[in-house]
């Protein structure tokens, strides 16, 4: 064959065409028998692999919280929903307080090594937490308040110290107890290398994307573009040693598919796809009992997944929404809603009821459950759909329609109000037109608006203001399952502290303010006894079901957890026999990462 300048010149063009696209093609060919595939956590492109950085947007490896996720970055501990404990990653067993309980000591496992080798030491905790501190990081910022400082006693010893009281008290036990099953060990040589890369400027050392990280983790960065993430196993990873799992994680990659939505998501999920789900499956059920599908939840029954977080619609109570200051107002749209038209609708049963667990400031977990006295507070607690009841409380406290238009008023003007969520947010969006309905029925005008999130976050989150016209009702999650709980919770639903903060994402949106209840939450973290917490926590649950500052509208799963079983098996279900128990949180966060060990291919 004869070849011309040009022939030459195409041949070059398809030779590099073909190299640029070969990362691409390979992660099209990863073996199905080796591969685990997740839908619900990524969506869009990921930015980095700072793990110091907040603004990553890495969901497969990067996510420090209640329940941190470890597949690439570890904590000493990781938390276990499911029995309220924490067992030793990092650690060499469990942590020891002292006395006075204002230090916290623990080791680190001799096996425990980098991704390059080199041992994790007691120095790297420390340089973690003061590098969090020096370049002011979401985790510094949050935690330093609490802590004082991390020191390496020896290469294998740290001891985490309180923030003090004048008293000489720990500031917050329970937020430094946290510390340690929340927080990512990050490799001191690392981060100083990356000090020097960016010269210690903050801002650059928090946008750094840290394509080198060393990591200590089972799985790192195999392939991510914006249509997959794949993560690959590290099989130098020390966690195979004796002293942690003993073998490493089944699946050689994990992958994560960027779905443009939920329903895109279910369509893979059905074909078999997509291994496990953490999205909102609509009639979860049908997948199994009509479909047919190897399709299950970690409950064969509603509400099929754990309710650990409770999102919540809060009344405007900071002087801009006229008559929500009224406790008869309140009360009477809380009590008429139809949560269990929310819980059917909306959650399609996803949820339990508030009929199988009353409200309170607890998810339906046992080890919460146990911590109030529930008949204490049976007369407060309400089911849902009181419309006479709802109207009598209204009359009762002479708030009528007086004109005849079939709107109630108080003080002579109409009760009129706008309940809202972001827009989307199809579950949160049906929840709110239920309630706007319950306002129809008792002669309160509520209508709703769904403004996109970047509007609505942006209005929520700024706490030194009233709240603007149209946020008279709206919607907000809280705190899930975690080692502060019900604790965090309760601060995060009811606490005074966040008030008057311009950028506000703890919690408290609506305005409440109440000292009593303030008192209480600033001294639970302190008291030992488990009689006096539960007495303390009857009174918090008391005082919000007396004042109802905001109303749960349904339980949520920490993680909706939905398997296929067409590739692999023995994933965690309810009762399985798995001692501890693996929570339902998708083998990526806390102690459910134990079930990437326990996984078995159908066929072999």
């Amino acid at each position: 064959m004869k070849f011309t300048r040009f022939t030459i010149v195409a041949l070059l063009l398809v030779a590099l065409v073909a190299v640029s696209v070969a990362p691409a093609f390979a992660q099209d060919t990863l073996p199905r028998n080796e591969t685990l595939y997740f839908n619900g956590q990524q969506w869009g492109s990921v930015v980095g692999w700072n793990p110091y950085s907040s603004n990553n947007n890495n969901a497969m490896a990067i996510s420090q919280g209640d329940n941190a996720r470890v597949l690439m970055f570890e904590t000493p501990y990781l938390y276990n929903m499911l029995d309220g404990q924490v067992y030793p990653l990092l650690a060499d067993g469990p942590f020891a307080w002292n006395d006075e309980r204002t230090e916290l000591t623990f080791s680190i496992k001799p096996a425990a090594h980098w991704s390059d080798g080199t041992p994790v030491t007691a120095a790297d905790v420390a340089y973690t937490w003061a590098t969090h501190v020096k370049y002011s990081t979401p985790t510094g910022a949050g935690n330093v308040d609490y802590i004082d400082d991390i020191v390496a006693l020896d290469d294998s010893t740290v001891v985490v110290k309180a923030k003090l009281n004048d008293d000489g008290t720990a500031v917050n036990p329970l937020i430094v107890q946290a510390y340690v099953s929340s927080n990512y060990v990050i490799q001191m040589a690392w981060t100083q290398a990356l000090e020097e890369r960016v010269a210690e400027d903050a801002t650059a050392f928090l946008a750094d994307t840290a394509e080198d990280v060393v990591f200590s983790g089972p799985y790192y960065k195999f392939f991510t573009d914006d249509s997959k993430v794949i993560l690959v196993r590290d099989d130098n990873y020390w966690g195979q040693d004796a002293s942690m799992w003993g073998s490493l994680p089944v699946p050689k990659y994990l992958a994560h598919t960027i779905f443009k939505d939920n329903a895109a998501g279910t369509t893979a999920l059905q074909a078999g796809e997509v291994d496990v789900s953490q999205q909102f499956n609509s009639n979860v059920q049908d997948l199994w009992l009509v479909d047919g599908l190897p399709i299950s939840t970690y409950l064969p029954e509603a509400p099929y997944g754990i309710g650990a977080s409770l999102p919540t619609a809060f009344f405007n109570l900071t002087g801009s929404s006229f008559g929500l200051d009224n406790l008869a107002v309140r009360k009477a749209i809380a009590i008429a809603v139809d949560y269990p038209t929310i819980i059917a609708n909306a959650m399609t049963n996803q949820s339990a009821t508030f009929d199988q667990v009353p409200r309170s400031l607890m998810n339906p977990t046992p080890g919460e459950q146990a911590l109030y006295d529930q008949a204490a507070v049976a007369d407060l607690q309400w089911a849902g759909n009181d419309i006479e009841g709802a109207k009598a409380i209204l009359d009762e406290a002479g708030i009528v329609d007086t004109d005849g238009d079939g709107w109630r008023e108080l003080d002579g003007q109409k009760l009129s109000y706008i309940a809202t969520c972001p827009n989307g947010w199809s579950d949160w969006q049906a929840a709110i037109e239920v309630v706007a309905a319950a306002g129809a029925e008792i002669g309160i005008d509520i209508t709703t608006n769904f403004p996109e999130w970047s509007v609505y976050q942006t209005v929520v989150t700024k706490s030194d203001a009233p709240l603007p016209e149209g946020y008279d009702i709206f919607m907000m999650w809280s705190a899930g399952a975690g080692p502060t709980q019900p604790w965090g919770r309760i601060r995060n639903l009811l606490s005074s502290e966040w008030l008057g903060m311009a950028s506000n994402w703890s919690g408290n949106w609506g305005g409440y303010s109440n000292s009593e209840v303030d008192a209480l939450i600033q001294a639970i973290p302190s008291v030992t006894d488990e009689a006096e917490l539960k007495d303390m926590y009857t009174q918090l649950v008391d005082m919000y079901l007396t004042d109802i500052p905001s109303f749960t509208l349904m339980y949520r799963p920490q993680s909706f957890h939905t398997v296929n079983e067409s590739v692999w098996t023995n994933f965690p279900y309810d009762g399985d026999g798995t001692e501890p128990p693996v929570p339902p949180l998708d083998l990526m966060d806390g102690w459910s990462v134990a079930g990437l060990y326990n996984l078995e291919l159908v066929n072999p």
